[in-house]
């Protein structure tokens, strides 16, 4: 079940005992207060700040795969800022003020198309309207080849089993510029795993390319571990109404204290 959602039951659980008893059986009962009223009453205003916190200010996710490598590495602690992109009401996500839209380059969290109830975290590589090409592995948006600078190699054990290497390159998407990976042994796209997403008449795909047109209201995103990310390249666009927000600081992360405090770019 979703995490949000338990927190609301929660709330409304242990806020309507606090009520019933303060109106009803508080004037009733000759003897102290019962163990459950008791508790009910210490831990609403506990859920309600957690929750309002949760809601609309910040949320805490726990990085669970190298997708994002070398940006993000797996068992980051990450801080989201629930309010860059709007004001929405918990549970239904439903935007109730704009306060600005994800940009290219922003970090983001989304609940993920296939199953909502799973939290992704990829790159916004493409805003509505955008045209996006992935060939022989250089990215194209509207037309305009996205360079890409050699830094040299970056290698890392993957689950702890297998040796990966790969190509560490600095890519300049529109004003940013950050880091990606790509592995030279593995293929550009592949093919068998592109699902039959919504709107997949918006994209063409060939042995070396992809080509895709984002729909109005949707986001087109990528991992910046290029060849070890399923993205929008595989499972199609991420709708306004499942974005979460803007990842933007590392609070924690047991296996390297070094990585305390670092921002999201």
């Amino acid at each position: 079940m979703d995490f949000a959602l338990i927190m609301f039951l929660l709330l409304v659980l242990s806020g309507c005992i606090w009520l019933l008893d303060h109106f009803v059986l508080k004037a009733k009962r000759k003897t102290g207060e019962p163990w459950w009223v008791e508790y009910a009453k210490s831990f609403f205003p506990v859920i309600l700040v957690v929750f309002l916190l949760r809601s609309f200010l910040v949320e805490p996710f726990k990085i669970p795969s190298g997708s994002m490598i070398p940006t993000l590495q797996v068992g980051d602690f990450i801080l989201v800022n629930k309010f860059t992109y709007g004001i929405r009401l918990p549970i239904i996500s439903k935007k109730i003020i704009d306060m600005g839209n994800p940009e290219r380059g922003d970090v983001m969290v989304f609940h993920y198309p296939e199953n909502p109830s799973i939290d992704y975290i990829k790159r916004v590589i493409g805003l509505p309207g955008d045209v996006i090409i992935y060939r022989n592995k250089q990215l194209m948006v509207n037309g305009v080849v996205q360079q890409l600078k050699s830094e040299g190699e970056y290698n890392y054990v993957d689950n702890g089993l297998t040796f990966v290497h790969n190509n560490l390159y600095s890519e300049t998407l529109g004003a940013r510029v950050h880091p990606i990976l790509q592995n030279p042994d593995m293929p550009a796209l592949h093919a068998a795993a592109v699902s039959d997403f919504p709107m997949r008449d918006h994209c063409t795909y060939t042995f070396d390319e992809m080509r895709c047109t984002v729909p109005e209201g949707h986001y087109f995103m990528m991992g910046d571990n290029r060849d070890n990310s399923r993205d929008s390249r595989y499972w199609g666009f991420v709708p306004d109404r499942m974005i979460v927000g803007k990842a933007f600081l590392i609070w924690m992360n047991f296996g390297d204290l070094k990585r305390i405090g670092l921002t999201i770019k």
